[in-house]
């Protein structure tokens, strides 16, 4: 009887975490809007800021040096498992800055249709050397919890819910790891929302590329994904059939890709074009998404200017 639990237990704790990416934030950010209707006009403002910039590439282009972001990582763990190892956390800040410098090997897989879209972000990730108060820092935190699964909500960002506050996220990109439970892999809040929730939370199984990680979430792309929430990007169809994600260059999906799908993969849109399955905002499995578009990289970089 013992072992059949048991096996029930490893299933469910393998296939929970879901053969397909699940994303929820931007079901969060729906539920912000309800909430708070100033969320609303947040998010307008910086549309118009993402346009205004767009109208000054020289200035744009003049931004194009490495931007550096300071990143906490606070880890909350109930098993020895879920307390993952700092040689974990270092494969995922490595992976952030391959995506993000667009140093990644991967991206020689990007069909040739694509090459001339392919964009470079140009930031950098480093583990904060300092904390809010000056004090040196390995910039990891660690914290036992007994929660089971914290689940989509920002509970695991309030140290009087049991979890941990932020640093300063004006100075600090906040990242929690734990188990989210629900075969979620991620969320992140969008930028201009409530400084005390802000930053992305990743599953322990879907962060870096070693350790706890679990294929086809073993590539450290979710995180790459959720950042780009985090620095305003969109799902790649748009949330909806055939819908918008804001950016010019990226073709239009009709739906998220999961898997790995065979190129080309042709859109049923009204144009019947090729979908860019390999961007990092498509629902592909981590080894099929390795590119940012031009404009992709430049509405993140509009997002990290004044």
């Amino acid at each position: 009887m013992k072992h059949y639990l048991f096996l029930c237990a490893w299933l469910a704790l393998h296939f929970t975490l879901g053969a397909q990416r699940n994303c929820s934030t931007m079901e969060l950010l729906e539920a912000e809007i309800l909430q708070d209707p100033e969320r609303l006009e947040k998010l307008e403002s910086l549309e118009k800021h993402y346009l205004n910039v767009l109208r000054r590439p020289a200035e744009l282009e003049g931004n194009r040096n490495i931007i550096q972001i300071p990143v906490v990582v606070h880890v909350l763990y109930r098993s020895a498992e879920e307390n993952i190892s700092e040689a974990q956390i270092l494969s995922q800040i490595q992976v952030l800055n391959e995506d993000y410098t667009a140093s990644n090997t991967d991206r020689l897989f990007v069909p040739q249709a694509f090459r001339n879209l392919m964009g470079n972000p140009s930031i950098q990730f480093v583990l904060a050397k300092q904390t809010p108060s000056g004090v040196a820092t390995s910039g990891i935190t660690r914290k036992y919890t007994s929660k089971i699964s914290w689940g989509k909500t920002n509970d695991i960002k309030s140290a009087a819910l049991g979890g941990v506050d932020p640093w300063n996220s004006s100075n600090y990109l906040n990242i929690w790891i734990c188990n989210i439970g629900n075969g979620l892999l991620g969320f992140a809040q969008f930028p201009g929302g409530n400084p005390y929730t802000d930053g992305i939370v990743v599953d322990y199984r879907a962060f870096g590329t070693t350790g706890t990680v679990k294929s086809p979430f073993d590539k450290g792309r979710t995180t790459t994904h959720e950042v780009a929430h985090w620095l305003n990007l969109r799902h790649i169809w748009g949330d909806q059939y055939c819908g918008s994600d804001q950016v010019n260059d990226t073709p239009q999906h009709n739906a998220a890709n999961y898997g790995c799908p065979t190129s080309p993969h042709i859109s049923s849109c009204s144009s019947l074009h090729e979908e860019m399955t390999m961007n990092f905002m498509d629902y592909t499995d981590d080894q099929c998404m390795y590119m940012f578009s031009a404009g992709q990289a430049a509405r993140m970089q509009a997002t990290l200017m004044p």
